[in-house]
């Protein structure tokens, strides 16, 4: 299916006016999924505002301009919904043909950061630099899993030939899902990996696959965190972050300064919050990396319980609608794709917004839609392309 036949579905012909389309019961307006779109696009608008408060006197990185960021922000936000305009143009079933061409991109990327082409920011050499523009190659890797095994698990299922994918389908599935993973674990990008694993359990749960590979994988993922503390895989600024967090008061100064001082942030902001850029905290910058990683204790400072609250509620929405596609899709490749974009979005947000209260280990994982980046911010707009996709080209009830 080409992405012009993804929109024939929707009404669109020469002889109706546009009032008309935009009110036909197949119209595109009408098969998208609005609560995801405006809470997603509320959310990073309310990131915006967090990430100008956050960076507007931090001179050493805005160059001076207070405003460096929060227009950074916003120009990620257009890209990244120009992306989800383009995924749903192209339709989730148009990237399943191209599957095997994105994956090997996806690969083929993240090999580069291994390569003198990489670079190190912020301790993690996780990244692309050229010409004064940076990507994180590895943010794209989530998609690329959720499509590639999606395809594999979903295929003889869709084609009536079987009803749940059969034991050697599943380790296909796990050896694809497996190779960028350990590309990923050379960085090493901690953060990356945790949520490829929740993805992985996630796809596997919506594919119908034995109980036994969910209960295998979760034991060979245990002794793969034993193997990784063992052998020294991690570098010393990760095992510090894990120290920190089973002993909050280990090196309040040192490693545990950034999740003690997110504490006293949200901690201050009460109820209503001391306003938005008025918070203590966040003005004396106390909280390292407030605009990106704990760009949530911004709001728990200046927005308070009620601020705070908005964001999870927000959330809440994308994932709760996200369920409803993923249940009401007739095909097991779009729930899978569902089902493998809300693991993704419910563990990166409770990760995130754990560490900064100190009940998950940091991390570095940002928060979807709010934290400021613009490779984090693509990528979970194309997840909401593909969650579109699926609502629009679903049969309509009658």
């Amino acid at each position: 299916m080409t992405g012009a036949n993804n929109f024939s579905v929707s009404g669109y012909g020469p002889e109706r006016g546009g009032m008309s389309r935009l009110l036909a019961r197949d119209s595109l307006a009408r098969r998208l999924d609005w609560p995801i779109l405006l809470s997603a696009v509320a959310l990073s608008l309310i990131g915006s505002a967090l990430v100008y408060s956050a960076t507007r006197n931090r001179t050493e990185i805005n160059q001076g301009d207070p405003y460096y960021f929060l227009i950074r922000h916003l120009m990620n936000t257009g890209i990244g919904i120009a992306l989800m305009i383009g995924t749903v143009w192209l339709g989730h079933r148009t990237l399943r043909t191209a599957v095997p061409i994105l994956y090997g991109l996806s690969v083929f990327m993240i090999l580069l950061v291994l390569t003198p082409l990489g670079a190190t920011i912020n301790g993690q050499r996780n990244w692309l630099v050229a010409g004064g523009l940076s990507l994180q190659p590895a943010e794209f890797t989530k998609i690329t899993i959720i499509l590639g095994m999606a395809m594999l698990l979903a295929t003889r299922v869709d084609a009536g030939d079987k009803q749940y994918p059969d034991h050697r389908t599943v380790l296909q599935a796990l050896g694809l899902a497996a190779v960028p993973m350990m590309i990923v674990m050379l960085m090493p990008d901690l953060g990356t990996i945790m949520v490829a694993v929740i993805i992985v359990l996630g796809v596997l749960l919506a594919s119908g696959a034995s109980n036994r590979w969910v209960f295998g994988l979760l034991g060979a993922g245990a002794l793969g965190a034993v193997a990784i503390w063992q052998l020294k895989i991690l570098d010393e600024y990760q095992i510090n972050r894990f120290a920190a967090f089973a002993n909050p008061d280990l090196d309040p100064a040192g490693v545990g300064y950034n999740t003690n001082q997110a504490r006293i942030a949200i901690g201050s902001g009460g109820l209503f919050g001391t306003g938005l850029g008025h918070g203590s905290q966040t003005t004396g910058q106390f909280v390292p990396e407030q605009q990106t990683d704990f760009v949530f204790t911004v709001a728990g400072e200046e927005l308070g319980f009620v601020g705070a609250g908005l964001i999870l509620f927000l959330l809440g929405v994308v994932l709760w609608r996200a369920c409803r596609i993923a249940r009401e899709t007739t095909e097991l490749y779009g729930t899978i794709v569902a089902a493998g974009i809300i693991a993704w979005f419910a563990f990166q947000a409770f990760e995130n917004i754990g560490m900064t209260l100190g009940i998950m280990p940091v991390a570095g994982l940002p928060l979807p839609f709010v934290s400021y980046g613009g490779s984090s911010m693509f990528a979970v707009w194309v997840a909401v392309g593909l969650l579109q996709s699926i609502r629009v080209q679903r049969p309509m009830s009658a």
